[in-house]
């Protein structure tokens, strides 16, 4: 009998170990093609199975992609609660962020694998698509309990910014931090929590955006509003989950309108994110034209491109669709984020001479802005709750002046 009870667990400790290891492989080919793209033959090639051992273990393809997000959200929820542990909110805040760095550094040493993106979990089919994101609502909540208990309603409102913010940006670390060795990861955290704690703000600096005019060529009629709507489903739905025909069916127009704008789906991802970046520089270039100090130019960019987001009628693409797009067009969409973000870095630095904004790793706060930016789409619906301008101010106050100042709460 013992040497039964020793087979049965060898057993089970290889099951394990196989299941992991297509787990692992899955979250790899999520992130690069995303979860509508991976396929059960190119997780068995990665670990060298046949497609038929593959489905051993998850019966379906759907199966495979829900455990590899469920994997991704058990492991947020590890980390959160290990933060949960530390006595203040901005001792929170730091575990988590070194907790993730310490991860991205296993990973770049080849001692841990990625775990999948969450990009697709809206495009799931339910009842998967529900189990998820209750799940991914928990993730939400216990980020926002970094912050401790809130009773009073602007209270919550900031927590919930300053949660969604901390969250995306520890989404948006891989597309910039591999720039550096893994052995300079402590010190990105480093840098990356001083501007958590004490924001951009210079010591006198005041939140007073002035709105921008963003002026917009549609060169072809219809092109604009084509592009907008795809730019919003594709954001709500991910890239696999916005279909030709859906997207088509939104403005009331056939598939073959959409293919007399462009011809094929990745086309329309990367018009809609060039779209984005020329709406994202076309506010860097107003704020600059208009003059002012470096930390009015920056307070109007980031609060008229934040409005952007919270409004009905516009919107820039999120990064979660760049899983859908071929490796060659999804590398030059990060290289123009890139230049947008290293604009906004020369605008910190500037404005640190001048001394209107702290003095902060530019590089570094200028990924966590583009980050911000981002995922102020995903805020709509809390925007709605409250006057615009005061969305605006809480949400841009999580870096503008960090996520433990509540100055905006009495404005």
């Amino acid at each position: 009998m013992g040497d039964v009870r020793t087979d049965d667990a060898t057993a089970t400790r290889r099951f394990r170990e196989k299941r992991e290891a297509i787990l692992a492989a899955a979250a790899d080919a999520i992130n690069e093609q995303s979860a509508k793209g991976m396929t059960f033959a190119d997780v068995a090639r990665r670990v060298g199975l046949n497609t038929t051992s593959v489905t051993y273990y998850f019966k379906r393809k759907e199966d495979l992609a829900a455990a590899a997000f469920e994997h991704t959200l058990d492991y947020l929820l590890a980390m959160l609660d290990e933060a949960a542990t530390e006595a203040t909110p901005s001792d929170r805040v730091e575990k988590l962020v070194t907790l993730n760095l310490a991860r991205l550094a296993r990973i770049e040493r080849g001692e841990e694998r990625a775990f999948a993106v969450l990009s697709d979990l809206r495009a799931m089919d339910e009842p998967v698509r529900a189990r998820l994101m209750a799940r991914w609502r928990e993730v939400f909540r216990r980020t926002r309990a970094l912050w401790g208990e809130q009773r009073a309603r602007g209270a919550v409102d900031l927590a919930g910014a300053r949660a969604h913010v901390l969250l995306e940006n520890m989404f948006w670390l891989p597309a910039w931090l591999p720039r550096y060795d893994a052995d300079q990861y402590p010190r990105a955290a480093e840098r990356l929590m001083d501007l958590f704690r004490h924001g951009l703000a210079g010591t006198d600096a005041r939140w007073a955006p002035r709105p921008l005019t963003l002026e917009r060529d549609d060169a072809v009629p219809g092109r604009d509003a084509f592009l907008l709507a795809a730019t919003r489903l594709i954001n709500e739905l991910g890239y696999r989950g916005a279909s030709v025909q859906r997207i088509a069916s939104e403005l009331n127009v056939t598939k073959g309108s959409f293919y007399h704008h462009l011809d094929a789906k990745d086309d329309l991802v990367a018009a809609c994110y060039r779209r984005s970046f020329d709406t994202i520089a076309a506010a860097q270039r107003s704020a600059d034209a208009r003059g002012g100090t470096h930390w009015q130019r920056l307070c109007d960019a980031v609060a008229t491109l934040v409005r952007v987001q919270f409004s009905d009628s516009g919107s820039l693409l999120r990064t979660t669709a760049l899983s859908g797009l071929p490796s060659g067009e999804r590398q030059q969409m990060v290289d123009r984020s890139t230049r947008i973000a290293r604009r906004f870095a020369g605008t910190l630095m500037d404005g640190a001479a001048e001394g209107t904004i702290r003095a902060v790793d530019s590089l570094i706060a200028s990924q966590a802005l583009m980050a911000l930016l981002n995922a102020a789409f995903d805020m709509r619906k809390w925007a709605s709750t409250m006057a615009r301008e005061r969305a605006v101010g809480l949400y841009a106050s999580t870096l503008l002046f960090g996520m433990f100042d509540d100055r905006l709460l009495g404005e």
